[in-house]
C-alpha cells in the first residue's frame, strides 16, 4: 500500500478533490473540502526521496515529482495550511470557491515537487488562474477590477518566466531543475524576473496591496500562504547566493513596514507585511549559506502559520463588523474578545516575541547576515523588526479593539473560524517554544539556537522602546482615509492611453475580420441558394421589363462587395492552401 502511494504526485489529490467536490452532496461537500488536503499532507509523509512521475510531452521529459528535503517542508505547510484554511472556510457554501482553493493549494504543491522548468512553469500559470478566482469573488465593489489587475500582471509575469525558460533550454538543452542557475546568463535574469514578481519584489509588488484586501473572506487564506511562498521556494532551488537579493530584501523589509503604517484598511495592512516578511526571506536566499537557506525555509513555514492565523483573524473581523478600516473600528475588545486572543497570538509571532515561532525562525536569518558581517543588514533588519511591532503588533489591534470607537459587533463568528484559528495559534506556540520539531526538517545541514541570553536582550530591547514609542505616538499613527501612491501607478494611471492602442486596436481588428468572414459566409450562403442570381448581382446588372433605367444603384452596391468578398475568399483560400502544401 504505501509502495504504491510513492507513485502518485501529491499534487494530483488535490486536483482529483476539486473535479471531486462538486459531485459531493452538497451538505459534504465541505467535509470533502476537508479531506482532500488531509490526504494529500498524509501522502507528503509517506513520500519517499527520489524522482517519479516522468512523461513524455512534445519529444520532451518531464519530471512531475521529486522529492527531498526542501521541497517535502514546503510541500506539508501548503496542505497543512489549506486544510487549515479549510477549517476556517467550512461554513461557506461556494463550491466554485473550496474548487480553486484546492486547485490553488495542489499547483502551489506542484511547484515545490516539479522536476523540471516547464512543468514548474504550468503549476505557477494554473495557481495565477486558481488564486485570481478568489481575488474575483470577494464581495468589494472594485473585486472585480482588481482580480482582473491581479491575473494580467501574473500572465505578464509567466510571459518572462517562460522566455526565461525557452532561453535556458535553447542554452542548456535541458529544463531539468538541477541548481544554481548562471548569473551571466540572459535566461537566469528573465527567469528570476517572472518569478520576483510572483515573490513581490519592489517594483512588481504592487498587485500583492492591491488585491489581497479586495479578496473573498476565506480566500486571503489561501492567498496570503501559497503563491509568495512558492516563489521563495524557487529562488532558493535556483537563485540562493545571488548578491543582488541581499539588497532586494532589504528594500521589501523596509518597504512593505513603511506603507504598513501608513495604510487603513486592516488586510492592506497585513499584505504590506507579507512583502515585509518575504524581504527576509530573500536576504537568507541572496546570503545563500546553509545558516541562511535554513533560516528561509523556517521564516516561510513560520510566516505561513501566522500570517494565515493573522488574515484569519482579519476574516473575523471584517465577518462580524462588516467593515474593514481601522476608522471605522474600535471598541470591540468585550464583544471579540475571543478573536482578539487568537489573533495576539499571530501578533507576536509576526513580531518576534520569546515563545512564538517567528522568534525561532526571523533570528536565524539576522544571524546568518551577522556571520557574514553584513552588519547593516542587521541593523535595518531590525529597524523593520521595530515597524512590525508597531503596525501589527500594537498599532492594529489597539485601534480595531481598545480605541474608543464605533465598531459594532452585528454577528457572531461561526465556531469553525475560532477553531481554525486555535488550531494556528496552537502550532505557533509549539515551534516557538520546541523549535526542534521544526529544525530537524530543515534541508540542510547548519546548527542553531535561538535560546540565547543576547537574542533574549536583544528582543526585549526591541520590543520595551517600541512600545513605550507607540504609546506616546499614538494618536499621529490612526490612519486617515488616504491613498499610498504605490508603484502600481505605472500601469494604472496611463490605463485610459494604452488601453484604446494595446486593446482597442486588436478588439477592432478581431471585429472587422469576423465581419468580414460573416460577409464571406452571407455570400456563399446566397451563391448555395441561388447560383444564377447571384451571379446577376456580381455582375452588377439586373434587367427589369427588359430596360436599362430600371437599374438598382443599391443592387450596384451589393454587387460591387459581393465581388471583392469573392476576390478576398478566393486569395485566403489559395493562401491556405500554399502554407498547407509548402
Amino acid at each position: 500500500m504505501i509502495s504504491s502511494l510513492n507513485h502518485i504526485p501529491p499534487a494530483f489529490v488535490m486536483f482529483l478533490g476539486a473535479v471531486m467536490l462538486p459531485f459531493f452532496p452538497k451538505k459534504f461537500r465541505s467535509i470533502g473540502f476537508l479531506l482532500f488536503p488531509a490526504l494529500t499532507l498524509l501522502l507528503i509523509f509517506f513520500l519517499e526521496d527520489g524522482d517519479f512521475g516522468n512523461i513524455t510531452f512534445l519529444k520532451y521529459e518531464l519530471l512531475l515529482c521529486s522529492v527531498d528535503h526542501l521541497g517535502r517542508i514546503f510541500a506539508a505547510i501548503f496542505a497543512f495550511i489549506t486544510f487549515a484554511g479549510a477549517i476556517y472556510a467550512f461554513h461557506i457554501k461556494d463550491t466554485s470557491e473550496q474548487v480553486m482553493a484546492l486547485i490553488y493549494g495542489g499547483s502551489a504543491i506542484g511547484v515545490t515537487f516539479s522536476g523540471d522548468l516547464l512543468t514548474l512553469f504550468f503549476f505557477c500559470e494554473v495557481m495565477a488562474i486558481s488564486s485570481a478566482y478568489l481575488v474575483l469573488s470577494g464581495e468589494k465593489h472594485d473585486s472585480r477590477k482588481a482580480g482582473m489587475r491581479y491575473l494580467f500582471v501574473h500572465l505578464f509575469g509567466g510571459s518572462f518566466l517562460l522566455a526565461g525558460i525557452l532561453l535556458h533550454f535553447l542554452e542548456t538543452g535541458s529544463l531539468k531543475i538541477i541548481g544554481i542557475l548562471d548569473i551571466h546568463s540572459t535566461a537566469s535574469w528573465l527567469i528570476l524576473t517572472g518569478v520576483s514578481l510572483n515573490a513581490a519584489i519592489p517594483p512588481l509588488s504592487a498587485w500583492l496591496s492591491d488585491s489581497y484586501p479586495k479578496a473573498s473572506i476565506t480566500g486571503a487564506i489561501f492567498l496570503s500562504a501559497l503563491t509568495t511562498k512558492s516563489a521563495v521556494y524557487v529562488l532558493i532551488r535556483l537563485f540562493a547566493g545571488w548578491d543582488i537579493l541581499i539588497y532586494a530584501g532589504v528594500v521589501m523589509a523596509l518597504y512593505g513596514v513603511l506603507y504598513a503604517v501608513l495604510a487603513n484598511d486592516i488586510r492592506e495592512i497585513l499584505a504590506y507585511h507579507i512583502i515585509s516578511q518575504v524581504g527576509y526571506m530573500v536576504v537568507g536566499v541572496g546570503i545563500g549559506t546553509e545558516l541562511a537557506l535554513n533560516g528561509t525555509t523556517a521564516h516561510a513555514f513560520s510566516h505561513i502559520l501566522y500570517k494565515a492565523l493573522l488574515f484569519m483573524g482579519a476574516g473575523t473581523l471584517i465577518y462580524s463588523t462588516g467593515s474593514s478600516k481601522l476608522t471605522e473600528l474600535g471598541g470591540l475588545s468585550s464583544s471579540l474578545r475571543t478573536v482578539l486572543m487568537l489573533y495576539m497570538v499571530g501578533a507576536f509571532s509576526i513580531s518576534g516575541f520569546p515563545l512564538f515561532n517567528g522568534f525561532i525562525s526571523k533570528s536565524m536569518v539576522v544571524s546568518a547576515a551577522g556571520e557574514v558581517h553584513l552588519e547593516a543588514v542587521v541593523l535595518l533588519l531590525h529597524l523593520a523588526s521595530v515597524g512590525t511591532l508597531l503596525s501589527i503588533g500594537l498599532k492594529l489591534p489597539y485601534f480595531a479593539w481598545f480605541s474608543k470607537g464605533q465598531g459594532v459587533c452585528k454577528r457572531k463568528p461561526p465556531i469553525n473560524m475560532l477553531i481554525g484559528m486555535g488550531l494556528l495559534s496552537a502550532f505557533c506556540l509549539i515551534f516557538g517554544i520546541t523549535p526542534r520539531f521544526l529544525y530537524e526538517y530543515l534541508p540542510f545541514n547548519a546548527v542553531y539556537d535561538p535560546f540565547t541570553v543576547h537574542h533574549f536582550i536583544e528582543i526585549t530591547q526591541l520590543i520595551i522602546f517600541t512600545f513605550i514609542g507607540f504609546w506616546l505616538l499614538r494618536d499621529k499613527l490612526k490612519s486617515g482615509s488616504t491613498i499610498s501612491l504605490d508603484t502600481d501607478w505605472i500601469y494604472r494611471r496611463p490605463k485610459k492611453y494604452v488601453m484604446p492602442i494595446v486593446i482597442g486596436s486588436v478588439n477592432n481588428f478581431f471585429i472587422g475580420a469576423e465581419n468580414l468572414l460573416l460577409s464571406l459566409s452571407k455570400s456563399i450562403a446566397v451563391y448555395s441558394r441561388n447560383p444564377g442570381a447571384w451571379i446577376r448581382t456580381v455582375f452588377l446588372y439586373k434587367l427589369k421589363k427588359h430596360t436599362i433605367l430600371n437599374f438598382d444603384p443599391d443592387e450596384a452596391r451589393v454587387g460591387v462587395f459581393y465581388t471583392i468578398s469573392s476576390i478576398l475568399l478566393f486569395f485566403i483560400f489559395f493562401m491556405f492552401t500554399w502554407l498547407i502544401t509548402k
